[in-house]
């Protein structure tokens, strides 16, 4: 779906490369994530996917076409684009901003109307509520989903996201993140998501690019990356929790065995992730929880060897 040959880009003729020599391929209805310190070449990377800044050297295609020899503004229409400051028109109402790339396109009225709730039923939001209201008038988690309806409005195949949710506060970021992951099985897009949060990373990537001074130390799936780092920098950026950090990739599901707690213990749904009840495990100091679905009824349990086998 998308794919990066020998990428090179230098900011001026003797300048050391921001991206060097870069050879990526993001498989068609995936999410990778770019992540890596400041200065890696990221961003610079995800950017000149859509050309919003031009390689040095090097070639890139989305759906086998050669983007650096086509047109950069038909092609940024075809590209849903989203970014941490989400960038509204704040002049427009919410209506006007999802339809800016479909009226641009040449849609009818009625179509672009119909996508338009379709888009904000979609990221959760009423569309009776929305429609005339303007940017100022929404919270910051308002406005990040809009930024989304309005990037999946012209239905792209691919979709851009450049610390997407970093704006955002803790509790309202993760519940967007999941969200958004939701939102992805639902649509199915080729995502490429640059993000200086590992955990961001982890949580909606299916493959992880890891970058040091413009090159790609690891590509692989969060487990794989998370049990198996490929060198000392890779070890030290996912951390010395990076078995913890593991547990999020596992669901209580995974590791629940039959049975009913003979202790009144604290309870975990199904659902949760094994961070979190190896959390709560802590919390309640307990080696077992009570597993319960979502009408609050016991189905199982978790112990902490379960947890430790994963």
């Amino acid at each position: 779906m998308i794919r990066l040959e020998k990428v090179t880009k230098r900011y001026g003729e003797s300048a050391a490369p921001s991206v060097n020599n870069l050879t990526l391929d993001v498989p068609e209805g995936s999410t990778v994530a770019l992540i890596g310190p400041s200065g890696c070449g990221k961003t610079t990377t995800m950017r000149m996917i859509n050309r919003l800044i031009e390689p040095t050297e090097g070639r890139i295609f989305v759906n086998g076409e050669d983007v650096t020899k086509a047109d950069p503004v038909k092609l940024r229409r075809h590209i849903g684009y989203v970014i941490q400051n989400v960038g509204l028109f704040p002049h427009m109402t919410i209506a006007e901003n999802i339809a800016a790339v479909p009226n641009l396109l040449g849609w009818d009225q009625l179509r672009i109307a119909r996508r338009t709730d379709e888009l904000l039923d979609l990221v959760g939001l009423d569309p009776k509520e929305m429609l005339k209201r303007y940017p100022r008038q929404l919270s910051g988690g308002q406005r990040q989903r809009i930024g989304v309806a309005r990037a999946l409005a012209a239905d792209p195949s691919v979709l851009l996201m450049d610390e997407p949710f970093g704006a955002i506060d803790p509790i309202a970021r993760t519940r967007l993140q999941e969200e958004f992951k939701q939102i992805l099985k639902r649509v199915r897009k080729t995502v490429v998501l640059v993000t200086h949060d590992l955990d961001e990373a982890i949580r909606l990537g299916d493959r992880i690019a890891i970058m040091r001074a413009g090159k790609i130390v690891q590509y692989d799936a969060p487990d794989a990356i998370l049990s198996h780092p490929a060198d000392e920098f890779v070890a030290h950026f996912v951390g010395i929790d990076r078995a913890i950090k593991r547990l999020s990739l596992f669901s209580v599901a995974d590791a629940m065995r039959p049975g009913v707690p003979s202790l009144s213990v604290a309870s975990v749904t199904a659902s949760a992730n094994l961070r979190d009840a190896l959390s709560l495990m802590v919390a309640a100091n307990s080696d077992v929880l009570a597993v319960v679905d979502g009408g609050g009824m016991v189905i199982g349990q978790l112990t902490r060897d379960a947890i430790f086998s994963i």
